[in-house]
């Protein structure tokens, strides 16, 4: 008799794992929980957008997941405890970019180019000088967010819109496997949004993973998953099509925005 049994696949390891995370800002009686056990799996080679109300815990739980904020609780990058990675290891396997570039006023004389290389340090010695590879992630970096012809500019003559276009250069130039942005199209036009979401497909198509907390509900249902919170808790994760993540946002959004077909794509409209 053949033998029909069928081996169980192992199952993918996911890029980036939030494991009963719980994260409380202000003390005492301002003491406000964010994240309340928040467990969350987030697929590798994937685009995901994480969404909700204002107040949902959204920067606060990609922060954790960045490692740049203390919490209870674990996060694990490619199956491995971030905490006992060294920081090395971990900045060159996972970038960040953070609110509205927020704490960057201390780099606004540095020029551009200087910004950008930044992204580099995780790959070089210590006190060695920029090898002709980080020369060479810079200038792709920047060409890009087209912002290569600034590159001799200070950070702090640009406007809003030009200053991120070179913090998300000196992402790129990171070269890490996860990257995680919040609110990365801040200050963008629609050209230079559409410029970041081929970026994006981009990256995912060569095998890297994509984390992004975005306002925009019709952008953020073009990722390939959407994870919804509401008051620090995980309402829904799953894929942008399925019609679970529509209801849910709709619900968390307390349905003033609708979820409709148009073409290919999903958009959010006001009701």
């Amino acid at each position: 008799m053949l033998n029909t049994a069928i081996t169980a696949q192992p199952q993918p390891v996911a890029a980036l794992q939030a494991v009963n995370l719980h994260a409380t800002l202000g003390v005492g009686y301002n003491e406000r929980h964010v994240l309340q056990g928040v467990n969350l799996a987030l697929s590798a080679a994937r685009w995901t957008s994480i969404v909700g109300p204002n107040g949902a815990g959204k920067s606060t739980l990609l922060r954790a997941l960045a490692g740049v904020l203390p919490c209870q609780g674990d996060v694990l990058l490619h199956g491995q405890p971030m905490a006992s990675m060294a920081p090395r290891e971990r900045a060159r396997a996972l970038a960040w970019l953070a609110q509205s570039g927020a704490g960057e006023a201390s780099a606004d004389d540095l020029t551009v180019y200087d910004v950008a290389l930044l992204g580099r340090l995780p790959h070089q010695a210590w006190l060695a000088p920029p090898g002709p590879a980080d020369h060479a992630a810079v200038e792709r970096a920047l060409r890009q967010t087209q912002a290569w012809d600034w590159q001799c500019r200070p950070l702090g003559a640009l406007s809003g819109g030009e200053r991120q276009r070179v913090l998300l250069a000196r992402l790129l130039a990171v070269e890490a496997d996860v990257l995680l942005m919040d609110e990365p199209l801040a200050n963008l036009d629609p050209p230079h949004q559409a410029d970041w979401i081929a970026r994006v497909r981009s990256l995912v198509a060569q095998g890297k993973t994509v984390v992004s907390v975005l306002h925009e509900i019709t952008l953020a249902l073009m990722a390939d998953e959407v994870v919804v919170m509401q008051q620090g808790c995980i309402v829904h994760a799953g894929s942008t099509h399925e019609k679970a993540a529509h209801r849910a946002l709709e619900a968390v959004f307390e349905h003033r925005i609708s979820i409709h077909a148009l073409g290919q794509r999903w958009v959010a409209l006001p009701n």
